[in-house]
């Protein structure tokens, strides 16, 4: 094929269908920017004026899907399709693309349904999914989820809706709660006083649940133990941290031992057939 034959050959496409192009390439990165800003300025605007923040980043995310998708139909009318015979066809082609999405389908399905029942929101700490951490964004068809040693984890909203969310920022206030094991040897009243002593004193406490101490069972190597405060959600690292060291140092004021793991065994001496005798009178 020659110059003069390649020409003839892509000159009426080109000006047929080279204005158009150049058109939709415009429209498209126009749209592109115009939709970053559009969800900037939602999210802004719910932002100022205190709106929920996980529905605050539902909606921007959703405005600017929104205007892509207006810019797709756009792009459409350029090149003479009927915009208004769209639904038509997606209604047409509606059973071939559910099953060609039906991954993405079911995230944004499980997305909604998240946004609807509300078992978490935007600043929660949840595990999901086999991860925990804090919940930074709920967008349409994934979550995304920052662990406490700062790990992003973007998680399909199927793989979240469909199985069990343990949220333990949902309640304002939470149980501490330390197991411990002490020695047979020591007196269980003493050490229920000990381990009451020991609740009372940790800081951050609150007053009202009030401390508990309860005897759980007898071990296998020592007696077990449950110490219990209750505190404030937020403060509730720290006043369980404060609660074993106090716990650690009652007991220790108190000479009452944290017995390790242990087994006794007992070895019986084999007995002699009746009639032999011991092996040192067959000598």
């Amino acid at each position: 094929m020659n110059q003069q034959q390649f020409q003839a050959m892509v000159l009426p496409w080109a000006e047929k269908f080279g204005v158009g192009v150049v058109q939709v390439l415009l429209l498209l990165l126009l749209a592109w920017f115009a939709a970053g800003w559009t969800r900037r300025i939602i999210e802004r605007s719910l932002t100022r004026v205190n709106f929920d923040v996980t529905l605050t980043r539902f909606f921007a995310s959703l405005s600017r899907w929104l205007v892509l998708l207006v810019a797709m139909l756009g792009c459409l009318s350029i090149f003479g399709v009927e915009t208004t015979s769209v639904a038509a066809v997606i209604g047409a082609a509606g059973l071939a693309v559910g099953l060609a999405f039906q991954g993405a389908l079911s995230n944004f399905a499980a997305g909604i349904m998240l946004l609807v029942f509300r078992p978490f929101k935007v600043g929660d700490c949840v595990t999901i999914a086999g991860q925990t951490g804090k919940i930074d964004s709920i967008e349409l068809f994934t979550s995304a989820l920052d662990t406490f040693d700062n790990r992003r984890f973007v998680i399909p909203n199927s793989a979240i809706f469909g199985t069990v969310i343990e949220n333990t920022t949902h309640h304002p206030i939470r149980r501490a709660e330390v197991a411990v094991g002490v020695d047979y040897a020591a007196d269980i009243d003493r050490t229920r006083l000990v381990l009451t002593s020991a609740a009372f004193q940790v800081p951050g406490r609150l007053e009202d649940p009030a401390p508990a101490v309860v005897l759980v069972d007898l071990g296998a190597s020592a007696v077990n133990w449950s110490v219990r405060v209750w505190a404030r959600t937020s403060e509730f690292g720290d006043v369980k941290q404060a609660m074993i060291r106090s716990v650690k140092l009652a007991l220790d004021e108190a000479k009452i031992s944290i017995p390790y793991p242990q087994m006794d065994v007992h070895l019986d001496r084999p007995t002699s057939p009746a009639g032999t005798g011991s092996p040192a009178g067959n000598e």
